[in-house]
């Protein structure tokens, strides 16, 4: 792991060490740019807080936090497409009635609440960080009749909400009418916390939010995702950190 993690490490160093070479703070392209820009303008924060090893945890953190969990929400949503052929061409049909072949916009998406609904059950159902990430107490507290003391490491069970009952119709079943009201509008669900709840939930949400949406919607815009003939699809997720998705196949036929 940590030959690995040095590896990485290395590796954005480089990147953004080459990036610096080519930077105008005039025409900043990104937010390694932006990072580096911060470095030259000779204020105390400059050296404090935007220095290398900031730069190289941020990306890695981004990397890691962002491209790992969004492109695993994407696997379990193809993969759910091709099981479930029915909402797929509801999918299909939302996106055909709101924006034909046109170029999709995020604007879209409150035009389109079954696509969103979708959106919003990969993401329950896929539960890909069940355990989020570990936390800790920043000062005595009793919870519920328990003490935990200060510095306590705490790791909160998402997937508790996220398959509650009392919250959604059929917890243990793909089913995107858990985001959907009688009239058929999008709804939120109060125990939908996939990335986890409070203060320290995830800072990438609303990001990874827009990311899935366009993502998804623009791949269901221009494929059609079928199983190979005699293919046997498995919601079984693979152990690991994450719930990700065991490995699969599928045929992409373009529609557009």
């Amino acid at each position: 792991m940590d030959e690995n993690r040095l590896q990485i490490q290395n590796f954005i160093r480089a990147t953004f060490t080459e990036q610096r070479k080519q930077l105008d703070v005039n025409d900043q392209r990104n937010l390694v740019d932006t990072f580096l820009a911060k470095q030259q303008e000779g204020k105390p924060e400059s050296t404090l807080y935007f220095h290398d090893d900031n730069l190289t945890g941020l990306v890695a953190n981004l990397f890691a936090a962002g491209m790992e969990t969004t492109s695993t929400t994407l696997r379990w949503g193809l993969l759910l497409m091709m099981k479930y052929p029915n909402i797929q061409k509801k999918v299909q049909d939302e996106i055909e009635k709101v924006i034909g072949t046109a170029q999709l916009r995020l604007e879209h998406r409150k035009q389109m609440p079954y696509t969103d609904a979708v959106v919003h059950e990969i993401l329950r159902f896929g539960d890909i960080a069940p355990g989020s990430v570990p936390h800790a107490t920043s000062q005595d507290v009793t919870f519920r009749g328990y003490f935990i003391p200060k510095g306590t490491t705490v790791i909160p069970v998402l997937s508790s909400a996220l398959r509650e009952k009392s919250y959604f119709e059929k917890p243990y079943e793909f089913h995107p009418e858990h985001f959907l009201d009688s009239k058929g509008n999008f709804k939120k669900a109060d125990a939908f916390i996939p990335f986890s709840i409070g203060k320290r939930s995830c800072a990438g949400e609303t990001l990874a939010k827009m990311e899935l949406f366009l993502f998804f919607t623009t791949l269901l815009q221009h494929f059609t995702f079928q199983a190979p003939p005699g293919a046997v699809l498995d919601l079984t997720p693979a152990l690991g950190a994450t719930n990700a998705p065991l490995p699969y196949e599928m045929c992409a036929i373009p529609r557009i």
